[in-house]
């Protein structure tokens, strides 16, 4: 018989597994269950999915290492000028 009550707190790491595909399909079950009546948890898996997708975006440009160092060094400078 599969348990379908969980805490909150294994609920949110069952849903990061089911973000990276790692969940089974028992794991899946229990948090559909979970997630029909804990609101907080809901939001927890949205919140999640909606992270996963930004991160997977091909548009998300990072900045390379010569510019890092620039704004790093402009970073120290404006904080020196305010100490």
């Amino acid at each position: 018989m599969i348990k379908l009550k969980v805490e909150c707190r294994e609920a949110n790491h069952i849903c990061d597994k089911k973000q990276y595909k790692e969940a089974s399909l028992r794991e899946k079950i229990v948090l559909t269950f979970h997630l029909l009546y804990c609101r907080a948890c809901r939001k927890y898996t949205a919140r999640n999915t909606k992270l996963t997708k930004l991160v997977k975006n091909p548009r998300v440009e990072t900045l390379n290492t010569s510019a890092k160092h620039k704004l790093q060094q402009a970073f120290k400078a404006e904080l020196r000028k305010q100490q």
